[in-house]
């Protein structure tokens, strides 16, 4: 029972930490939501962030259920801790009154004295002896076993109470946010049918802004390539020389230049060397554990199709994620790796490659950059500010994870928060 019940508190304060997180993205989603209020000119913005805000009360509400669920089966536990405790105590205090009574009625020095001397022989009379000696002792346990039960008892008790004043919190607590959220619904709700009223406005602005993210896309994957091209010449060049001074070769650099650019080089899949096989593998060895590529922040924008969240039947592509954070947050580094690319998409608008094996992971829509290519970085070390629209108020940075050419929902390899 003793492992069940730290099992439960166990979890129970992972769930306690858990909300307690879940709580601060809330705050830093309103604190995001009242900033982008204040100089959004589309609703559709708005309705993003206030959804992402639902869906964090509605986790933080089946927290606390859950929560609430094992404080009911901790109190279930106890409770049948103190019923056992009861029970036991109650048989312990008749055998107790009884040995008193018993005790009583041979209280006298004189008949303990008969007892031993009415033995029939010595031996006897030593083991009446030591009975006598064996039945005060064990009197003397059994006091203190029922002192030990009753103090036993008295924590449960108290443990009891507390719980149940800790039920009626949490109790209170999901009331509070299930009726916080039902406003919440609400306030989307109007948001909607503000939305639909300018629907081919806002369909037409979505589709703009797809061909720029693909023109964008196609900038992006164009470097990857070069990368890839550039990282399979080198290996070529690695590989010519390795293999000329095997052969004892006496051609010059030049001619091994010569030869090592005459072999094919592939723009699509990097040719990995030893040591870039190792960066890979541990680049793999880390997926679900990334962390994210900005302090704060939700995916406002998933990857890959999928449908706009208020008209279904406009489709949205996307090769990343699209990650809303806080004004003047800064894109850092998911993994060690070179920077092979700083990319001006326009003035305002750059991005930063980096290279972890045959793996690439950009950082798109910074406003600065603090690095340069061929850079060595770290995990977490600061890429450049994250531009913040001056449109819609809205601080997004476009992160997207490919192998090779190839995109993959960069999501599934970044940590959980």
């Amino acid at each position: 029972m003793t492992s069940v019940i730290w099992s439960q508190s166990s979890q129970q304060e992972k769930l306690e930490q858990r909300k307690a997180q879940i709580q601060q993205e809330i705050r830093d989603n309103e604190k995001l939501l009242q900033s982008v209020k204040s100089k959004e000119k589309s609703a559709v913005n708005i309705y993003t962030i206030q959804k992402n805000k639902i869906r964090l009360k509605e986790i933080l509400i089946n927290t606390t259920e859950r929560q609430t669920k094992l404080l009911a089966n901790d109190m279930y536990i106890n409770q049948m801790a103190i019923n056992k405790l009861n029970k036991e105590l109650e048989v312990l205090k008749e055998d107790y009154a009884k040995m008193i009574v018993k005790s009583y009625k041979s209280r006298s020095e004189q008949s303990r004295a008969m007892f031993i001397l009415s033995s029939e022989n010595f031996l006897q009379a030593y083991k009446r002896a030591q009975y006598l000696k064996q039945y005060t002792s064990f009197r003397k346990n059994q006091g203190e076993e029922i002192k030990s039960k009753s103090t036993e008892l008295a924590a449960y008790n108290d443990k009891l109470n507390v719980q149940k004043v800790a039920k009626q919190k949490l109790l209170a607590e999901n009331k509070k946010e299930r009726a916080a959220l039902e406003i919440e619904k609400k306030e989307q709700e109007k948001l909607v049918n503000s939305i639909k009223k300018d629907k081919n406005r806002i369909v037409s602005d979505i589709r703009k802004k797809q061909r720029e993210a693909k023109t964008i896309e196609k900038q992006i994957d164009r470097l990857i390539r070069e990368a890839i091209a550039e990282a399979n010449r080198k290996a070529a060049l690695e590989k010519a020389k390795a293999k000329a001074l095997a052969n004892n070769s006496k051609a010059s650099p030049k001619e091994v230049a010569a030869a090592a650019s005459k072999a094919p080089v592939s723009s699509s899949r990097i040719e990995l060397t030893p040591e870039s096989k190792l960066i890979a593998d541990n680049f793999r060895a880390n997926k679900g554990r990334l962390p994210w590529p900005v302090e704060k922040g939700f995916v406002s924008l998933g990857f890959g199709s999928q449908a706009h969240p208020v008209y279904s039947t406009l489709v949205i592509n996307n090769s990343g994620l699209e990650i809303t954070t806080n004004d003047g947050a800064m894109a850092r580094a998911v993994f060690g790796g070179e920077v092979t690319s700083v990319i001006v998409l326009s003035p305002i608008n750059k991005a930063v490659v980096i290279q972890h094996g045959d793996y690439f992971t950009v950082y798109q829509n910074l406003s600065s950059v603090s690095v340069s290519k061929g850079d060595k970085v770290n995990e977490k070390q600061s890429l450049g500010r994250i531009r913040t629209s001056s449109e819609t108020g809205k601080t997004v940075l476009k992160f997207f994870l490919s192998q090779n050419t190839t995109y993959t929902d960069p999501k599934a390899w970044l940590s959980n928060r």
